[in-house]
């Protein structure tokens, strides 16, 4: 889609528009910014469908999908929606309070901005005048200039509705309308490669230039700094630039782009010039050297076509290292477009390749099928490893020089000649980034050296597998290397001395493994569609997980090595909590991601689907708020989920707000289960000091009591005499009685009443609610009243020894049982063993509470003895 590039009035600036899919994104093209520095991107929005066409005016963005136009206002929100066509929207044009749309039915519409309505429709003949291009000459008041795949022109006045003059043309069809600086002069692109710069007010042609290149796809004038010159863009990528008074070429642009020329604009009053094409690339020219030609000042690129690979580059979590179909080796950073930067293209000779140009090259390598990063030495020599689609030769690349690096590793014996059927299929690289593993179709496994290139072994005596190897893997000590072949076995061997270790026979051929350094976890993605999860240290399979129905394409560990993600030409994406062995998340999207990879920080997923040049980042909500890891259920079907884009989708967060909702309301039980002993959720200082109480009140009894102070009267007395004197006020004496009466506290407490109801009904709840809700000292005065002398009697204290009874039968509430009986035993011992029948109930108990305990001491030694093991054993 061409871009568009308006001149903002208040920020004295320029800023080009242009669509990225559903997006706009808006970039500052201002000349300050420098060459080393890129500027940086506005705000953006995403509508409901892929952009088709874009405009602006001074204000406002026009984007259009099929059939439907919107403006966004600041970059950011659509402030107005015009509906009315019935083709698919192919041209726009602003003008003034006005925005003119051409459809494919070859519908003209005039629009009022503001109110959306139509201000005039104009319906053209197809057979006739087929619209192709639109423009506003300079100074034409109301006027537009339209141009047609017949090759005549027509101008009308849009105001009075009225065909001014139509054009004969050149029997050619039309494909671009420009404004010359010159008053009435008006460039015109045809399909054949002319140029015709024509005079519409004398409809004269002024002169002819002719491109070799196809049809005229894109033109512009640079104006105001007194080059004469205008640009010509064409369909296979190259730019042509003319002298206006010379009337002739001065320079190519070759390979501008690697495809059709989509858009091109000089910015006014400055050298430079802006172009961006089907290749998900736009670029700023200079033209500030000799000879009149362009230099490249800055760019924003991704891939031509779709990534195959994408993995995560260094520990900070920053950089994405991508592998396209185009061939090319990129990274994109998480942080800001302007760290971005590309590896270049995989070339077996990059001089020949210079000379030979973009497309000519015949030396240019297959696209990169599989890679493997590290940095510790990326300072010092190359420190990425890839292998390319049906070659035998793997390539490496410099990270930190952003080219391809000074070694191809490949077996020997095949240096004089390169067979076809013997390609590398799978590498790695070491942690410490001085060995390269790479895998072949033939089952052979080689080491290299990645500071000189040299070869340093091979696994097996003349193979390591009987079939193509399907993944190489390396530990994180460089003891041990993995590597899984096609006839379905997964191999150990010594990293140095290539001895093989152990063999495990799996049930299926394997498509694909990954290794977590830190855990030693290996998962292998088989062809059968299930995952198997193989512990390194005790080489046995220690988790299977099957629920894909289509190929597994990827799979990625997060940090801590507690899930694995697996992607599927199923179309979905699965979280796999190895711990519990349980699905935990599943989802659909529209597109199979082809690869996924998770951050090192754990704060994103990225992933590449198929047929999407894009680069995805998926937010780990876990970060952030409560997210609960249930397992999911067996019938589970998974939403499909739309691919995160500049705005977040409005359902899902509604969505997510409800079960976040559900989660906080959830009310767990008193007990989870009847075996289990579950302790009250009262605070200590309830139940912890019941033994201690009357040791607590010596330490906090006063050494005297409280004084009160006397109260002075209002006016104190003299004595009478010569010398005035304070009279001595007189000592009280204080014979008020000081001792309560307790002859209140010989009533019945709803304690009491309680227990003595529960010996009828044999339910305990309402007296033992009761008491967990007293303090300590109420606590120990309910329990004294429990006895004969203190208002109680022995049937009560029955009661209440069967309330203990129930409460460790249930267990529940298991440490207050133990408090409160501690202290009834201490309180009431003497009566206890005076009555035969509260003896009979504290035998009984004493057995419950020995079974109890018993069990309880069993649980306690196996877990000491477990953590016990874990923290002094060698694992």
């Amino acid at each position: 889609v061409p871009h568009a590039l308006r001149y903002h009035g208040r920020h004295r600036r320029f800023y080009v528009s242009a669509a990225a899919g559903a997006s706009v994104h808006t970039y500052n093209v201002s000349a300050a910014a420098g060459p080393g520095r890129e500027p940086p991107a506005a705000a953006r929005n995403a509508l409901s469908q892929d952009i088709t066409c874009l405009a602006t005016d001074r204000m406002l963005v026009f984007a259009s999908y099929e059939n439907v136009l919107h403006a966004l206002a600041r970059n950011k929100e659509v402030v107005h929606t015009y509906e009315g066509h019935k083709g698919k929207i192919h041209l726009l044009l602003p003008f003034g309070d006005h925005v003119i749309s051409v459809d494919t039915a070859n519908v003209l519409i005039v629009w009022d901005i503001q109110s959306e309505e139509e201000y005039l429709r104009l319906d053209f003949d197809k057979a006739v005048f087929t619209v192709s291009a639109i423009l506003h000459p300079s100074t034409y008041l109301n006027k537009i200039l339209l141009g047609s795949e017949q090759g005549s022109l027509q101008l009308w006045n849009i105001r009075s509705n009225k065909l001014l003059y139509s054009f004969a043309g050149w029997g050619l069809g039309v494909t671009a309308l420009q404004q010359a600086p010159a008053v009435d002069v008006v460039a015109v692109g045809l399909v054949s490669g002319h140029i015709i710069v024509h005079n519409i007010k004398f409809d004269e042609t002024l002169m002819k230039f002719q491109q070799d290149w196809g049809p005229i796809t894109a033109i512009s004038f640079r104006t105001v700094d007194g080059h004469p010159v205008m640009a010509a863009g064409s369909p296979v990528g190259h730019i042509a630039l003319w002298d206006l008074e010379e009337k002739k070429i001065i320079s190519q642009m070759r390979n501008a782009h690697s495809t059709a020329i989509a858009g091109m604009s000089f910015v006014p009053g400055e050298p430079l010039l802006i172009t961006n094409g089907a290749d998900n690339a736009i670029r700023v020219w200079i033209f500030d050297g000799p000879g009149g030609t362009g230099r490249l000042l800055r760019s924003r690129t991704g891939h031509s076509a779709p990534p195959t690979k994408i993995r995560y580059h260094g520990q900070n979590g920053e950089q994405i290292l991508s592998a396209g179909q185009d061939g090319t080796l990129q990274s994109f950073s998480t942080v800001h477009e302007r760290f971005n930067k590309s590896l270049g293209r995989g070339s077996i000779n990059k001089k020949k390749s210079k000379r030979k140009g973009l497309k000519n090259d015949t030396m240019a390598l297959p696209p990169i099928t599989a890679f493997a990063s590290e940095i510790a030495r990326q300072n010092d020599w190359d420190g990425i490893i890839a292998c390319h689609q049906g070659y035998i030769t793997c390539t490496t690349w410099n990270y930190q020089r952003c080219s391809m690096g000074a070694h191809k590793l490949m077996p020997e014996e095949f240096s004089n000649y390169k067979p076809l059927d013997i390609y590398a299929t799978a590498v790695d690289i070491t942690t410490c980034g001085n060995f390269a593993v790479i895998g072949m179709s033939t089952g052979r496994v080689d080491v290299y050296n990645m500071q000189s290139g040299l070869h340093r072994g091979c696994y097996g005596k003349e193979r390591a597998h009987e079939g193509a190897i399907r993944g190489v893997a390396v530990d994180g000590l460089n003891q041990l290397t993995i590597t899984a072949g096609k006839e379905g076995l997964v191999k150990f061997w010594k990293f140095k001395t290539k001895d093989l270790v152990h063999s495990t026979d799996l049930s299926s051929s394997p498509s694909g493994i990954l290794l977590h350094r830190d855990s030693g976890i290996l998962a292998i993605a088989s062809d059968d569609f299930s995952i198997s999860v193989l512990d390194i240290e005790t080489r046995k399979i220690v988790r299977r997980f099957s629920g894909h129905h289509g190929q597994i394409n990827d799979m990625t560990f997060s940090p801590d090595g507690r899930w694995l993600i697996t992607s599927s030409m199923d179309c979905t994406i699965k979280t796999w909590d190895l711990p519990s062995g349980c699905l935990i998340d599943c989802f659909l999207v529209d597109s199979a991601a082809v690869s996924i990879t998770m951050s090192p920080t754990g704060d994103f997923l990225a992933s590449s689907h198929v047929d999407e040049l894009g680069i995805y980042l998926w937010s780990n909500r876990s970060l952030y708020s409560l997210v609960s890891l249930r397992p999911l259920p067996a019938d589970y079907e998974p939403a499909t989920v739309m691919l995160p884009g500049t705005r977040p989708v409005q359902d899902e967060e509604a969505e997510d707000e409800e079960t976040f909702d559900k989660m906080i309301e959830y009310d767990s039980p008193e007990q989870l289960g009847e075996q289990l002993v579950t302790l009250s959720l009262l605070p200590e200082s309830r139940w912890k000091n019941l033994l201690n109480l009357d040791i607590i009140k010596k330490k906090n009894k006063p050494k005297e009591p409280p004084k009160v102070p006397k109260s002075a009267p209002f006016f104190i007395p003299t004595i009478p005499g010569l010398i005035p004197r304070y009279a001595t006020p007189e000592q009280e004496n204080d014979t008020q009685s000081k001792v309560v009466n307790l002859g209140v506290l010989a009533q019945k407490s709803d304690f009491c009443i309680r227990l003595e109801e529960a010996l009828s009904t044999n339910e305990y709840a309402a007296p033992l609610s009761l008491l967990k809700n007293l303090g300590p000292s109420s606590i120990e005065v309910e329990l004294r009243g429990l006895a004969p002398e203190g208002g109680g009697s022995v049937e009560v204290m029955l009661s209440f020894l069967r309330m203990i009874g129930m409460m460790l039968t249930k267990k529940y509430n298991f440490e207050l049982a133990q408090a409160y009986l501690a202290l009834f035993l201490k309180l009431h011992l003497k009566i206890l063993s005076s009555e035969p029948k509260l003896l009979e109930e504290i035998s009984r108990l004493s057995t419950q509470l020995e079974e109890t305990w018993i069990h309880l001491r069993t649980l306690f030694n196996q877990s000491l003895c477990v953590l016990k093991y874990v923290k002094s054993a060698l694992l």
